[in-house]
């Protein structure tokens, strides 16, 4: 989800990369699930989340969509995000003792947290959200490791052209509000409810897809 803000006021100030040591590490959130509550829809899925959650619960995104996911407009456009539930508020995912069941294979959100993504006209950079995450004491750890992702560079590319391609997506329903369902059902169908084949490399049928994709008119890599 994109959001405008000052960045004095939510960072440290500094701007970092994969390989830089970042003051993230919360020694594996031992009696803590604080960031699993009260998210509302803000955990917005990408296709990549979208294919991990399928491929480690042996489910298609419709029988998601009727227990762990919903779908909520983000940024003017219908998009799919991790359920909360109850009064508490709490991640579908999290078990009785507030631990995460799908840790290995979470959402990029989840993953990110509590870094932040600030996108430029040809990349992106990491920064540290100082009053997202109540655990004191936390400890230096390189970003990509606090990531654990594989392919890390491959999964930036993705992350900036999809940042791109929604940013698009969102400057046409702006112009014209009256295509937000059609274009919306178009990428759900598209990216999501379309399956993908577990066997098969995701970025390989994903970028498949964004070729033969002129939604927007964008020029694609």
């Amino acid at each position: 989800m994109e959001r405008q803000i000052d960045m004095n006021e939510v960072s440290d100030g500094r701007r970092y990369t994969a390989n830089d040591l970042v003051r993230a590490d919360c020694g594996g959130c031992q009696g803590c699930s604080a960031c699993c509550h009260k998210m509302g829809s803000s955990i917005t899925l990408d296709p990549l989340d979208v294919f991990s959650l399928c491929s480690g619960l042996h489910q298609s995104f419709e029988q998601l969509l009727e227990t762990h996911i919903e779908l909520n407009i983000a940024d003017r456009l219908i998009l799919p995000n991790l359920k909360m539930e109850g009064k508490e508020e709490v991640c579908t995912f999290l078990d009785q003792k507030g631990r995460c069941q799908i840790h290995a294979f979470r959402p990029g959100m989840c993953r990110l947290f509590p870094l932040g993504r600030y996108y430029e006209e040809d990349s992106f950079w990491y920064f540290l959200q100082v009053h997202e995450c109540p655990k004191e004491n936390k400890a230096k750890i390189k970003v990509k490791k606090w990531l654990g992702i594989s392919e890390l560079k491959t999964y930036e590319r993705f992350v900036k052209d999809w940042h791109d391609y929604l940013k698009g997506l969102r400057e046409t329903v702006t112009k014209e509000p009256e295509k937000i369902k059609t274009l919306s059902m178009e990428v759900l169908h598209k990216y999501y409810l379309a399956p993908y084949q577990e066997e098969k490399d995701f970025y390989q049928q994903f970028y498949q897809r964004f070729s033969e994709d002129n939604t927007t008119g964008l020029p694609h890599r």
